[in-house]
């Protein structure tokens, strides 16, 4: 997975919320440790500080814990786990809503447009 920056925002903060997708989706798998700091940082070709801000807010929001003996590890917490991955779709589908918005569709609408591309694509 590539890491994609933009300017719109702070590094570590986007670097976080790649992190954060990486867990739910099980790129990073629950109990497994995390890559050091240095190692991403390379990957993502950003400074190792930069790396260790967004992975201690990754720890902050309880996605990742420090064990002295492995390393980084990402939470085995299935419960935490589901709540952020239900967190970041409800982020996706606000996003989503703001855009339909902006273009003039209603709640209602954008829903009945997600509708018809589903019943479009099966069928």
């Amino acid at each position: 997975m590539e890491w994609v920056f933009n300017g719109d925002r702070p590094i570590w903060i986007q670097l976080h919320e790649q992190l954060r997708q990486r867990i739910v989706t099980g790129v990073y798998p629950s109990g497994e440790r995390l890559p050091a700091v240095r190692e991403l940082a390379a990957e993502a070709e950003v400074n190792p500080n930069t790396m260790q801000r967004a992975l201690a807010q990754l720890e902050a929001d309880g996605l990742a814990l420090t064990n002295r003996t492995a390393g980084r590890v990402v939470t085995d917490n299935e419960e935490v786990l589901k709540m952020e991955r239900m967190k970041m779709a409800h982020e996706k589908i606000r996003e989503y809503l703001e855009s339909m918005a902006v273009l003039g569709f209603t709640v209602e609408e954008a829903k009945e447009l997600l509708v018809r591309r589903e019943q479009q694509e099966n069928g």
